[in-house]
């Protein structure tokens, strides 16, 4: 993990984080403009998404609209709501079907209300400060969505059987054809639609890369003469960095996986630094997660996954350069797999026992200028590397020591390299703490903790 010079000089990791700037070079210069201004709140904003379905025993947005000022206390800043339009009905899995099987891209899922519901929750969001994203799904749609009647021709045809071509292994979705100019121009106008009429702030993409990337910067270059927007792509950018021409922030799943990887398998913590200087020379912001609606429900809960150290990996993602994802329920927490095709409640109990855990990251990552994407990232070296990770960010005179207990005992270690000096407050209980090579600290299995100059 780090190369020693001799005993007591060390080298360290300096990250810094492509931010949104780096792909407005493919807008045009007007809409550079307007963005310079008005997009900054996404270098440090933290993303909640919210399955409607589960989220309360109505499934509605109006029983949701309940919760907006929890979230707030909570330190929520941007709502991404799972898919709102209608779900296609033929050939739809379980008892509702998924939401990404879309029936028609412009009307709402009557399962959650109407469109003055949604109208009415986003303009609350907004009055709250919240900014809200929704899911959208530009590569299939459901089997009767609108279009495969009125346009059959936007859709791609099976070679076999003539008729529209199934998604590979979800037999409830079929493709678009993004060769179809007629297709692409309906699917922009449909995306336009919900700026203008609803007022959201973007979108979240769903299996971006599905999708040809000439598309979405076609799409990205007409919407954003109506407003700046946020785009979230499911996607990851050390598979598919072409797309981050468009996307302002990406998922970081090879580095979830990893990380899963790390506590199942016992890995090395050397094996985890590969990975984020990946990430590191990777383009655009990138969004660190430990749940969100698909692992959740097909691969298991974070507990599952990452069993004791699901803590620490949430410290991680809200401390790194990037974004922190949370997903419905991780605050009470949701140790439970929510079912996808039907109704499932998250079992709310009234007692969410880590929210003030969330409250105290997410509310230092959006107000500490040293834990914004464009931060510089150094890890530091300890007296124990083999199970601590530690890190620094760093701007201008503001810093953030992290210190991660990563194995499943208790480690006395120091904090041995200079970068890291001085007069601490730890951001969970307020403590004062001097942080220097004669500073011991104790940290118990998985334990972490943060420091704020």
């Amino acid at each position: 993990m780090f190369k020693i010079v001799c005993p007591f000089i060390f080298s360290v990791f300096l990250f810094s984080c492509t931010t949104y700037k780096a792909s407005e070079k493919h807008l045009n210069k007007t809409a550079m403009d307007k963005t310079r201004s008005d997009f900054d709140w996404i270098n440090h904003t933290n993303v909640y998404e919210v399955n409607v379905r589960q989220y309360t025993p109505e499934g509605t947005f109006n029983a949701f609209v309940k919760e907006l000022p929890r979230l707030k206390e909570m330190g929520v800043e941007t709502l991404w709501f799972m898919p709102v339009t209608p779900i296609a009905q033929k050939n739809k899995k379980g008892a509702l079907g998924s939401y990404y099987a879309a029936a028609d891209y412009t009307t709402i899922n009557p399962e959650f209300g109407t469109m003055d519901d949604f109208k009415s929750l986003v303009k609350e969001a907004h009055r709250q400060g919240f900014k809200v994203i929704i899911d959208w799904v530009a590569n299939h749609t459901g089997w009767d969505h609108i279009w495969t009647k009125e346009h059959p021709d936007y859709y791609e045809k099976d070679s076999t059987t003539g008729g529209f071509k199934m998604a590979s292994g979800m037999e409830d979705i079929i493709e678009l054809n993004y060769k179809n100019p007629a297709l692409r121009k309906a699917m922009i106008d449909a995306m336009k639609f919900w700026v203008t009429e609803t007022d959201i702030d973007g979108f979240r993409c769903d299996l971006a890369f599905w999708v040809e990337l000439d598309f979405w910067k076609e799409a990205k270059q007409e919407l954003i003469t109506i407003k700046p927007l946020f785009w979230l792509g499911e996607l990851d950018p050390l598979e598919h960095p072409e797309y981050m021409q468009v996307f302002d922030a990406a998922y970081t799943w090879t580095w979830m996986h990893k990380t899963q990887d790390f506590y199942q398998k016992h890995l090395s913590i050397e094996s985890l630094d590969t990975v984020l200087q990946r990430y590191t020379a990777a383009p655009g912001i990138k969004a660190w997660f430990t749940a969100n609606h698909d692992e959740n429900t097909w691969n298991g809960t974070e507990y599952e996954k990452y069993g004791d150290m699901a803590k620490a990996m949430a410290v991680f993602d809200c401390t790194w350069p990037g974004i922190p994802l949370v997903y419905s329920g991780q605050e009470l927490p949701n140790r439970k797999r929510l079912k996808f095709f039907e109704k499932d409640p998250i079992e709310w109990n009234g007692t969410y026992e880590l929210q003030d855990f969330y409250k105290t990251l997410l509310h230092l990552h959006s107000v500490n200028p040293a834990l914004k994407t464009d931060a510089a990232v150094f890890r530091l070296h300890t007296t124990d590397d083999a199970r601590i990770f530690a890190y620094l960010r760093q701007k201008n005179d503001r810093e953030v020591v992290v210190l991660l207990n990563l194995s499943g005992e208790e480690v006395h270690f120091s904090v041995s390299d200079n970068r890291a000096n001085g007069s601490f407050k730890n951001a969970f209980s307020g403590k004062e703490n001097t942080v220097s090579e004669k500073t011991g600290f104790i940290l118990k299995a998985w334990d972490y903790i943060v420091l704020e100059k």
